[in-house]
């Protein structure tokens, strides 16, 4: 079975962009583990605003599946990417089961919690960075309930990012 892998930068105080959406605060100075990351994977799971930001970037991840979710996307012109307009968990459980590498879930705070809830998030890769923001777009908006995860491994680098990653227990 695949596994569907949050893997995003975070502040310290729990925020995945800024107030106007901002991510200049990402440190970019390293690898920070994501060579190794992009051959775990064929595919990226992202949210209509993710996909929207990453096309500003020119041409999104031509050696990966994209698969984005959103109602209201309008058309776009790259052959690798999908847009499933309803029932994005039903299309999730799915792909797991089909044959391939794990999926990176790469954007989207209300698809991550979406997916989170209905137990289809497996590994938490989490890169949280050396700064607080006080606000913006949070990571962990109201959980219904206790979630349990299992560290299973964590890097600190010299410029003070801290590379967590956990297994969801249960999933």
């Amino acid at each position: 079975m695949r596994k569907v892998i949050l893997n995003l930068a975070v502040t310290l105080d729990g925020y995945i962009e800024g107030p106007r959406g901002e991510y200049d605060w990402c440190l970019t100075d390293n690898d920070y583990g994501m060579s190794a990351f992009h051959e775990r994977i064929d595919t990226i799971l992202m949210g209509s605003t993710s996909f929207k930001m990453l096309i500003g970037f020119g041409a999104p991840y031509p050696q990966y599946k994209l698969v984005v979710a959103s109602a209201t996307l309008d058309t776009h012109n790259f052959s690798n990417v999908t847009v499933v307009r309803d029932d994005i968990a039903g299309y999730v459980r799915k792909m797991i089961h089909e044959p391939g590498k794990d999926i990176w879930l790469w954007g989207g705070a209300k698809l991550f919690h979406s997916l989170f809830e209905q137990k289809l998030v497996h590994e938490l890769m989490l890169s949280v960075h050396p700064v607080m923001l006080g606000g913006g777009t949070y990571l962990y908006p109201r959980l219904k309930d206790r979630k349990n995860i299992k560290l299973t491994n964590s890097i600190t680098y010299p410029s003070g990012l801290v590379q967590l990653y956990y297994n969801v227990t249960g999933r």
